[in-house]
This record gives structure tokens, sequence and C-alpha cells, in this order.
């Protein structure tokens, strides 16, 4: 009997156990990854192309080696198609399984790729230009004195003087020496000519970055005007290494050389981002001359170079904290030779430079001094940021992989099929549910219709806070979290499995395809929720306030996430509802607005040194406020401005350390839609 080799699919994480002499595509067809194949397998189209990963895998208690894989030849020997075969990428029909092994799907071999929803709004911001670009006419231009006649153009036509000059770096190609009579000089920050340029150029570029641990997200901007010309984004590629960032580091401590993998994955997908950017508005690379860069402590240590590895205990210690340059060609960027790559600083070992970003993004200090305001980045580990009182303290809380659908049973990431949207009638406890890339509600004409194309195929981060929310609304689970529990709403769609209750969120006709929200999924999503509500609790503890004026939810996650459902759920504390909103991807926006104004990075570095840092993970009352966020919305916990728009169930209102209930019930002023 041939031996069961146990395949681990990454990025989706779904496993399955599969006898000697199977082919991965087959083993992926199997589990239902998302693998494509135009030519059925055949070798010809190229498209089910994966990448082994060989080495110690914690996170799935297996030891990837290279004998799992057949040797490559056959199929891929004699592979011609239009997709290049990677150079350690294997082709998933041709690759059969003889041992344990770890399979990551690319991007590019997805049918359903992930739609990345990070964009910028700027908003008002002033320039403050680290280039200023002028054009100079020069007479009598020999190689040889070409340095000291552009300088003293410069200081007799535009009044610089005490600037340095590296011209074999500065100069852009030309023909002859009669292209150098007329040219634009840019100079950084009025100190060094860093490009030359034969005539008139208008423009000077960079990009504002912000390296997530699951995206990553680049602006094209002009220097000059401060206009945006192209965003876009990628998958971080060192997802295949671990889904969170305890994983990567996981994966650098048991892998001798694994942060050098690490490294060299985010700085080759970052490359290639910015060819992107510059293919999608018309410009070349070679005009890219200034680059910031953010992310949080581990992401940032990791394209830098740096040892990841004392970011994964404490007293988590920082390889580099303050604000650096380095050149493009340092990190492996192949831009112009002068290029130039600014890093933010991080605040703390687990707050990092994307908070420090997005603290500059959300202008903290324009608000009155008695007002509270907290920002908050929702991820799989959520940065936390409160001003008030004339202090700004920052921490970090470890919410995990839930609410971007990992440890989900139908969770998935936002791609075309999911479940993005959900209501339930709190008298049948019937749902409607509303489908990422689809217009139109389940329960409106024409949604079946629509749907076909991809189905509906899990549920993302935004569909499971709002069906978690809406089952409690509803009287489907109860205030501990329990689904169907004595005194529930009596429904059909609430289902025995095994010794729990699970929810029929939606039913198909196909085998298997059903989404049922688990008595797991709950536990899953209270623990996420309690730990970042908790991280909050903590930091308004510091500040010695009750309440907040003010809530900001960052990211790509937070910008897309129902506030009235958060709320519901405890996520976040009791606010004025018209005070909490989306500011989209602040991190993203304070990386361009580093990249636009030279002053900004001086005052966001005089502001990260005034931040006080709270270590979660080290405070004696986290614990306290972690319990007590477990409960929906929450144990003791008060909602004033909450039950002003929505009814919430009648809940007993009592401490982890009271035992002693008071029943509150409370009515609605707006109807929910």
């Amino acid at each position: 009997m041939s031996e069961e080799n146990l395949v681990v699919f990454t990025p989706s994480g779904l496993r399955g156990e599969f006898a000697d002499g199977m082919t991965v595509l087959d083993a992926a067809r199997q589990l239902g990854v998302d693998l494509d194949s135009v030519c059925g397998g055949r070798g010809i189209c190229g498209r089910c192309q994966v990448q082994p990963m060989f080495g110690e895998f914690a996170k799935h208690a297996i030891s990837s080696e290279q004998s799992a894989l057949s040797p490559s030849g056959g199929k891929e020997s004699s592979y011609k198609g239009r997709r290049p075969l990677g150079e350690t990428n294997r082709l998933g029909c041709s690759a059969i399984i003889y041992g344990d092994v770890v399979i990551d799907v690319p991007e590019e071999s997805q049918v359903h790729r992930q739609v990345i929803r990070k964009d910028i709004d700027l908003g008002e911001i002033t320039l403050d230009p680290v280039f200023k670009l002028c054009l100079i006419e020069l007479e009598a231009v020999e190689t040889s004195n070409l340095e000291e006649k552009i300088l003293e153009a410069l200081a007799t036509q535009w009044g610089l003087e005490n600037l340095t000059l590296d011209v074999e770096t500065a100069l852009i190609s030309h023909d002859h020496l009669d292209d150098l009579k007329t040219l634009t000089v840019g100079i950084r920050d009025m100190e060094k000519v860093v490009s030359i340029c034969p005539g008139l150029q208008e423009r000077v570029l960079g990009v504002g970055v912000d390296v997530g641990s699951t995206t990553i997200a680049g602006h094209l901007c002009d220097l000059t005007s401060g206009a945006v010309l192209a965003t876009a984004g990628v998958m971080n590629p060192q997802i295949r290494f671990g889904e969170d960032l305890m994983s990567r580091v996981s994966y650098a401590m048991m892998n001798p050389g694994g942060e050098v993998e690490m490294t060299e994955a985010v700085r080759e997908a970052l490359d290639s981002l910015i060819q992107e950017l510059c293919e999608e508005s018309g410009a070349k690379k070679e005009e890219v001359l200034e680059i910031t860069i953010v992310g949080n402590p581990v992401m940032h240590h990791l394209f830098l170079g740096l040892d990841p590895i004392p970011l994964g205990q404490a007293p988590f210690v920082l390889g580099l904290k303050d604000a650096a340059d380095f050149s493009a060609s340092e990190l492996d960027l192949s831009c112009h030779p002068a290029s130039r790559v600014h890093v933010l600083p991080c605040i703390a070992g687990h707050v990092g430079a994307d908070t420090a970003a997005v603290v500059l993004a959300t202008h903290l200090q324009d608000y009155e001094q008695d007002e509270v305001i907290a920002v908050v980045d929702v991820g799989t580990n959520a940065e936390i940021v409160l001003s008030g009182k004339n202090r700004i303290l920052a921490a970090s809380s470890p919410t995990g992989p839930a609410f971007e659908g990992a440890q989900i049973s139908a969770g998935q990431r936002a791609t075309p099929g999911a479940i993005e949207r959900v209501r339930i009638d709190p008298e049948t406890g019937e749902p409607r549910i509303k489908v990422l890339g689809i217009d139109k509600w389940s329960n409106e004409e024409g949604f079946t219709e629509d749907v076909s194309a991809t189905g509906v195929t899990g549920i993302c981060g935004s569909g499971i806070i709002e069906v978690v929310a809406e089952m409690y609304l509803a009287g489907l689970i109860s205030q501990d979290g329990i689904i169907g529990g004595p005194g529930s709403l009596s429904s059909p769609r609430l289902q025995p499995n095994e010794r729990t209750v699970q929810y029929l969120l939606y039913e198909s006709d196909e085998n298997d395809s059903s989404i049922f929200i688990t008595q797991n999924d709950i536990r899953a999503i209270q623990l996420a929720k309690a730990a970042l509500y908790a991280g909050i609790r903590l930091l308004m503890d510091h500040l010695e306030i009750k309440k907040v004026d003010h809530i900001h939810l960052a990211g790509a996650f937070g910008s897309h996430i129902d506030t009235v459902h958060a709320t519901v759920l405890g996520l976040i504390p009791d606010c004025n509802q018209d005070h909490v909103k989306a500011v989209g991807n602040a991190a993203g926006t304070g990386a361009v607005i580093a990249l636009l104004s030279g002053q900004a990075r001086k005052e966001i570095q005089v502001i990260v040194d005034e931040i006080e840092k709270v270590e979660t993970a080290i405070e004696p009352d986290f614990q306290k406020h972690f319990v007590e966020a477990m409960a929906i919305p929450h144990l003791s916990a008060e909602y004033p401005e909450l039950s002003k728009v929505v009814t919430l169930p009648e809940r007993e209102i009592k401490s982890s350390e009271s035992q002693s209930p008071r029943r509150r019930r409370n009515r609605s002023t707006r109807e929910r839609n």
C-alpha cells in the first residue's frame, strides 16, 4: 500500500494526504485549491506553475524535503508555453508527490486573484519637495570640465552655491556633447546634484510604498507637482513563508538563511511593482529618484535585510529604529543610479514605520486639545494609536489572521465570490448576503444569474464581522458567543454540528458547497476582537479616560468594515457613530506625504520620539481587559452611543471581577441597511 503524504498548499492553507504518484495539480483539484490550468494537465499552457517550499514549517507541523517531489523533467523539459517557467517553479501537472511537502500557489497561477483594495486619498497636503529641477545652459562643454561647468552655471544662473556633484552617477546617457549644452539638473535637499538630463525635463518621480504583511501598495508621484500618477498593489510573496508575522520570524529561526529568502522575495516584488507603476503611467524607471518605505517592524527589517528574530521575543529589540536613507541599489531596486530610499522611523518593537505613517496621515495635531482620537489599523497584528491630553500613545495587539479569513471554516481572502456583506432578519433568522464583485443582494432578482460565474466561494473579513454581529442582533448567538443556546431564536438554519450548533449562512445545491458559521468560527472572531479591544482599553487606562471622541479605522481591511457592526461585535469601544470613519490606506498616504515633503520627514521623527510606547504583552491589566472583551459586545462596558442607532439584545452587564448582573435593553432609532 502506498504511503500517505501530507501536502499543504499556501496561501489557502488547504491540506490533505495523498498517495505516492499523484501530481500536484490533481491534489490541488481534490482539495479545491485555486490553481489554474487551461490545457488540462498536458504541460502546454504553463498556468499551473507552483513553487515548492523546502525546510521546517512549524506552523504546519511539516518538514518539506526536495525529495518529496519528482525531479524536474518530462513535460517541464519540453515546455515552451507563453508564460516562462520560473527558475524555482514547477508545473503542477508534472511534479509528482512522494513525500510531505509545502506548495505555494503564486498569485499569477490563481484563477481568482485577490482584489487589491489599497487606494489613496491625500486630501490637502503642503508640498515641501526634496527635489528641485533647474534648467541650465552651458558653453564650450568638454567632458573633462563638465562637473565644474554645471556647478558654475547653477551658481550664476540660479544663485545656488556649495553644491556637490558626481557626474558619473547623475548623468543620463547622451549621444554627443551637443546634447549637454542645455541641461536639466535635479538637486536633492538643496545639497547635491543627483540627476543630469539633456534638454528640458519637467518632472522627477518618486514612489511611496506601504510594505504590508499581505499586500504591498505603491503610489507613483510627480515630486514637483505632488500629482499621484499611478497606484498599484501586489501580494507580498513572503506569504508563502507564513501568513502572519510570527510565522515568518519562526521560519527565519528554524531555517538558516530563511531571512535572506524573504528579503530577496519582497525586494523582487517591489522592484516589479515599481516597473508596473511606471508602465501604467508611461514613465521610465530611470525617472524614479526617490522612494519612501513604511511597514510594520518585521516587514521593515526583512526588507532592509535586518535580522527579524529579536522581534519575535521580549524585549522586542529593533535593529533600526530611526528614519534612515539608503541607495536604491543597496536594496536591489533598479531605478536611477542616484535613486534614494527613505525609510520612516519605527515606534517600538511591535509598532512600526507604518504606524508612524498613519500618524502623519491622520493629522492628529489638528484636533482640539480636549478631544481623544483612536486610530486603529486592523490586520493580523493590529496597531493602535491614542491621542489626547497633549499625549500620543501607541501599542500593538496580536489579533491573528481571523479577520483575513484564516482560522474560519469557510474563510477566504477578498476575492470575487466571497461573501462581504450580511443581513439577518431578527424575526425569522433568514439571511441575505452580498458577494464581492456582484452588485445585487441575494434576495434581489438576477442575483443567481450574476453570481453563477464565480459562485459563492466563502466569506471574507468584512463579511465575518457582519455575520457574527448580525447573529447576535437576531438572537442566534448569546452574549457569550454560544450558537443556538437557551433562549436563542428558533430557526431551521441552526443545525447540529457534532456537539455544537452551526448556522447555515448560504445553502448551495452543489455537494459540500454550502457556507456554515460554526462555533469554532465564533470563538476565533471573539479571540481576535478581544485582543484588539483590550489593546485600545489599555491605552485608555494609561491616558486615564473612559471614552473616545473619534475612531479612525485604517488599512485596506479597516476601510471596508461597517462601523456599526464593528461596534456591535465589540471590536472597538462605544463612540458617536458619526465620528467613526474609515481613513483608507493611511499608511500608504503617510508614505506619500513623506515622499512629497521633506518637512514631514523631520516632523514625524520628532513625533515618534515623543510617542509613549505600551507593550501589551507585559501589561498586567491586558488579560483582564481581554477576558471582558470576549463577550459580545463586551462584558461590562455600556453602549449609549451605539444604542442610538441599533437595537441591542437584552444583556447582562457585569465585570470579570463582579458577577452581579444588571440587565439592559437598548432601543434603536435607525434601521440597519
